[in-house]
């Protein structure tokens, strides 16, 4: 029988580099981390020496390894325990990752260990969550590596959002002064896996989308529905510009899925898929419907309560852990036109149906989020 023996992994310091609170400051964050101040980031391999993400702090001790790998900082214990102290900028990118390459209907994931495979991940989760789900896609982090968030600070609002946001991600959240075992003792709680429907609804510029994306920051695969029209700089330089701002701040790994055809990709789907939004794919709907029209065809409203059925359908059956962005219209005034009415029944109505075949329904306003029950 194989034994293998732990490292132990001190966090004398969980914070970014200024400590949270940061000395001298003032802002809401900081006031909020005052009752259970962090001190800035230092991590000690059993008590022996300190590892950075520049590499380690003096001589390395017989019979530990130390390696700068693309993806950080290995440290490899004289008995066993592989430690990833991961980097914060972006890494190489990889041809065909394994989170893509298995056959199709498999999982993405794999209880044997690659050689790449380590037993825990140290990462600076307020710089570069994304860095998760790029580890995950290479295979440095397993269904067996727990991965440790820390350098929470003024970035983030609040202690509480940092830890909800590790929680989201498949993170533990060490306190100051924490020891940890390398392999594991632990394992943070699973993060949300398919299939698992979220929904994420708020009012125009409430910070949804935003909450959305950074539910699947650590996701390995991802999927972007798109559904709203294609971007084009002449006819619309405003739409244009938004859609550029949304795929500039996505991670680079995400495949985007111009289409309104819901159910098809839902059906289909494996791994994570984000769906942004049902607000747009209604819209889309109802006007090829001829809805919008003063006097709509006949069996324009069969049309799209069709559509609809058959949304729900897919979203229902799904294998997938998908988040839906969609928009909030029960907290407006009487819409003034008929278009605006029909739309906002008809929103309403699906954001109910949705909702209610959800495990998940958040809301969000001024970038808060609030679980609903």
């Amino acid at each position: 029988m194989l034994f293998t023996f732990s490292v132990r992994i001190r966090f004398l310091g969980t914070a970014g580099h200024s400590g949270w609170p940061a000395p001298q400051c003032t802002c809401a964050s900081c006031n909020k981390a005052l009752s259970e101040r962090r001190l800035p980031l230092r991590v000690t391999v059993d008590d022996r020496f300190r590892v950075r993400e520049a590499g380690v702090v003096g001589p390395v001790p017989p019979g530990y390894s130390v390696s700068p790998t693309p993806d950080g900082v290995l440290v490899e214990g004289p008995d066993g325990g592989r430690l990833m102290y991961a980097r914060t900028g972006p890494g190489p990118l990889p041809g065909v990752p394994p989170a893509e390459a298995r056959a199709e209907g498999s999982s993405g994931y794999s209880s044997a260990r690659p050689d790449q495979q380590v037993d825990m991940v140290i990462v600076d989760a307020a710089q570069r969550p994304e860095v998760i789900g790029e580890l995950r896609r290479s295979g440095v982090i397993g269904v067996t590596t727990a991965v440790v968030a820390v350098g929470g600070d003024h970035r983030v609002r609040s202690p509480e959002e940092f830890a909800r946001r590790a929680r989201l991600w498949g993170a533990l959240v060490p306190g100051d002064g924490q020891v940890l075992s390398c392999p594991p003792a632990v394992w943070p709680e699973s993060r949300p896996r398919g299939p698992h429907r979220t929904l994420v609804t708020g009012g125009a510029r409430s910070g949804k989308s935003t909450e959305a994306e950074l539910r699947l920051m650590s996701e390995p695969k991802v999927l972007y529905a798109a559904t709203g029209p294609e971007p084009d700089p002449d006819a619309d330089p405003d739409w244009a510009d938004r859609v550029a701002r949304h795929v500039r701040r996505r991670p680079w790994w995400w495949r985007t899925e111009q289409t309104t055809d819901l159910a098809a990709l839902l059906k289909g789907a494996r791994g994570a898929v984000l769906v942004d939004c049902l607000g747009t794919w209604l819209t889309r709907v109802m006007d090829g419907a001829g809805l919008w029209e003063d006097s709509p065809p006949p069996d324009a409203e069969e049309e799209v309560e069709a559509a609809v059925h058959g949304l729900l359908d897919a979203w229902r059956s799904t294998q997938a852990y998908v988040v839906a962005v969609t928009n909030e219209v029960g907290s407006g005034v009487v819409p003034a036109t008929r278009a605006g009415g029909l739309f906002r029944d008809h929103l309403g109505r699906l954001n109910q149906w949705v909702g209610a075949e959800s495990e998940d329904v958040v809301l969000v306003a001024a970038g808060r989020v609030l679980e609903l029950p």
